[in-house]
């Protein structure tokens, strides 16, 4: 046990092989997600954590539904904006 840490603290070849590994995963990754399998295998995917949430209540695997709000937050200033425009502007209507 104790030779296999001094290998390790010594010999750094796991360091390079490791980033190496993980570069050329991610370029992978970027390019597979366009292609027609990897649309697919993100499609399957979606639907077993959708599965998993409808089947065991795993609501940590659900997307979040006011998540664009923080993504886009000028988008979400100018909606909420807008509906409270449309709000005061039916209140008005009702009132005449």
């Amino acid at each position: 046990m104790w030779d296999m840490i001094t290998n390790m603290a010594t010999d750094r070849v796991w360091i390079y092989t490791g980033i190496a590994g993980s570069l050329f995963g991610a370029a992978f990754v970027f390019w597979f997600k366009d292609t027609s399998a990897g649309l697919w295998c993100y499609a399957k995917f979606a639907s077993m954590l959708n599965y998993f949430v409808e089947r065991w209540g795993w609501t940590w695997l659900a997307p979040n539904p006011d998540a664009w709000r923080t993504k886009y937050p000028h988008i979400t200033i100018k909606i909420d904006d807008l509906e409270t425009r449309l709000h005061n502007l039916e209140k008005i209507n009702d009132s005449k």
